[in-house]
């Protein structure tokens, strides 16, 4: 088995046809690794707009890849079928966070005809990475960046032109090899061939406004008093705003205070915060919701 690190460089494009813009690929770039994961070969291959004759500013600044050498490129299929020859068979594939698979998804609906990026198995190695770094001590909860996580492990980047497919993918081989660990590895590589997969993939989360909704658990609906610990009385309606929920609460112990919860529904599961707030005087407001 081999390891592809996968990474793809793309433009804001105001797609004519769909009246939208569309994060259009114009670079893709890739490393190859053995078992060992020992760099066994790259790639790196320029694409061809054709729903737009330039690129933006910033991406020219970013990455170097001006209008002109956009220009110079090969046809997006063209570009996809060099890269799956190139892939092979039995391959991992990894990308830093799970975006560059939506922006694949887009692109091949929008912009290929049939033509599809050889992944069989697939692992957000960025998800790898900070679970490890994590153990090292690192506590930012934010998506960590490549050029933050190699200055975190202490990998050298000093001939690495961040932000150009190739180099990039460089510097997450060097971060999976300086922090492979195959108990906590392995599980996080996902077969493509199941077909909840990409269901998954597809599935966008949302904020749920409606208390009503099957998924909300009403237990979260109930808060106990700050102070006393015991279960206080609702007092108001609950109001929406903001994706929270709001209510006013009464303790029997005299305690006043506002409770506030919030459901995300996402694939899997039902992501519910809670939190307590001051105690709110009765006023207008914009939407109520009778539970």
């Amino acid at each position: 088995m081999n390891y592809v690190i996968l990474d793809l460089e793309w433009d804001s494009t105001f797609f004519v046809k769909q009246k939208r813009f569309i994060n259009q690929i114009l670079q893709i770039g890739a490393v190859k690794l053995d078992q060992n994961f020992q760099i066994i070969d790259t790639f790196e291959i320029t694409v061809k707009s054709a729903i737009s004759k330039r690129v933006t500013g910033r991406f020219a600044r970013l990455t170097g890849i001006t209008s002109d050498v956009m220009r110079t490129g090969v046809p997006f299929a063209q570009a996809v079928e060099k890269y799956n020859a190139w892939v092979g068979d039995d391959t991992v594939t990894m990308t830093w966070s799970n975006s560059d698979l939506y922006t694949i998804l887009e692109n091949e609906e929008n912009l290929l005809d049939g033509v599809k990026f050889k992944i069989e198995k697939y692992m957000d190695l960025q998800k790898f990475i900070q679970n490890e770094m994590k153990l090292k001590g690192y506590e930012d909860k934010n998506q960590v960046s490549l050029a933050l996580a190699a200055e975190f492990l202490d990998v050298k980047t000093d001939d690495i032109d961040f932000h150009t497919a190739k180099d990039d993918s460089l510097v997450a081989a060097y971060l999976l090899k300086k922090c492979y660990n195959a108990e906590r590895f392995v599980p996080l590589i996902k077969d493509t061939a199941n077909p909840e997969f990409f269901k998954k993939l597809r599935f966008k989360s949302y904020a749920i406004s409606n208390l009503k909704d099957e998924n909300v658990d009403k237990e979260y609906l109930e808060f106990s008093c700050p102070k006393c610990k015991q279960k206080a009385k609702k007092v108001t309606k609950w109001k929406y705003s903001n994706r929270w929920f709001s209510a006013n609460f009464i303790c029997d112990c005299g305690e006043k205070f506002n409770g506030r919860v919030t459901f995300k529904k996402t694939y899997d599961d039902l992501i519910v915060r809670q939190k307590i707030c001051e105690f709110k005087e009765k006023k207008k407001e914009n939407k109520e919701v009778t539970v």
